[in-house]
């Protein structure tokens, strides 16, 4: 099976979601995220948001894709992708009260080895139009061929260089339990049966469940929050990576900050994540703040 670039520019139906206190604090405990910026409710300034919160409030786009797009090709394509890059930049942090309201685009197409990278534009908006976040969510399409030199490229953000690639500054280790898995499906509302029915999972040639991607870049953002920007998560400019590796249940993730850098009064950091085996779960990570 083959896709081309011809997708490029093409338009999603709107897609609205709402954030509320119990969806701010599941998704913190989602993560073992016990900052009183997602927790307390006591604070003058209110609750915000654990910034990965907005990657699980556009997942039934992604999972539901037919729903909003006719992209020209069957259903047996699209069921080959899987999470393979993520982008955020965030704009300000969702807060209870909060319409998200989207209206997406796909934004490129891009040949690699394994197949082809689709990338979705995710504009998100409040009730009165201001903006909250842009995501470039890309799904890695596997095995199927990019028929043309791929579109987009030149659209996407650029990802700053890590200065100090594979100088480890610091290393946490985090367990991931088997009713992780089970925990963040459930507290962020992202349901997909790789993750959480061993029947399925192996049905698909994966040798048991595996956790989010998605949440163990949340505990990597938890912990540069918590050991480089003093606790505080308001100034989060953008988070970026690549999924690479599986993470199993029952096993451990590691944390690992690789670089540092100060440009235009920006806070750069690098990172990546690693499974029990010592490979990369979570590569190329990125996040600036102020």
């Amino acid at each position: 099976m083959q896709v081309n670039s011809d997708i490029v520019g093409k338009k999603l139906s709107e897609f609205t979601a709402f954030v509320d206190q119990r969806r701010i604090c599941n998704y913190a405990a989602a993560v073992s995220d016990s900052n009183s910026f997602y927790l307390d409710d006591q604070r003058r300034e209110g609750l915000i948001a654990p910034p990965t919160l907005a990657a699980a409030i556009t997942w039934p786009i992604i999972n539901n894709i037919y729903d909003y797009i006719d992209l020209g090709y069957s259903p047996e394509v699209i069921f080959n992708i899987v999470h393979y890059s993520e982008y955020l930049e965030l704009h300000r942090p969702l807060r209870p009260g909060d319409k998200v309201i989207i209206n997406g685009e796909v934004a490129a197409v891009l040949p690699e080895k394994r197949g082809t990278h689709v990338i979705f534009k995710l504009p998100a908006v409040d009730q009165n139009g201001e903006p909250l976040f842009t995501e470039y969510i890309g799904g890695m399409l596997r095995g199927i061929e990019c028929a043309d030199q791929g579109s987009g490229q030149e659209s996407l953000p650029i990802i700053p260089f890590n200065p100090t690639d594979n100088i480890i500054h610091w290393e946490v280790a985090v367990p991931v339990p088997r009713e992780a898995c089970y925990i963040y499906e459930g507290c962020a509302n992202v349901p997909f049966p790789i993750h959480t029915s061993p029947a399925f999972a192996i049905s698909v040639g994966l040798p048991d469940i595996i956790y989010y991607g998605v949440a163990s870049l949340a505990h990597a953002v938890r912990e540069l929050v918590n050991r480089e920007n003093g606790a505080n998560p308001t100034g989060i400019k953008a988070i970026a990576c690549r999924f690479r590796g599986m993470v199993l249940p029952d096993s451990f993730i590691r944390i690992q900050l690789t670089g540092r850098s100060l440009k235009d009064n920006h806070k750069y950091l690098f990172f990546r994540v690693l499974n029990r085996e010592g490979k990369e779960a979570v590569s190329e990570g990125f996040m600036s703040c102020e």
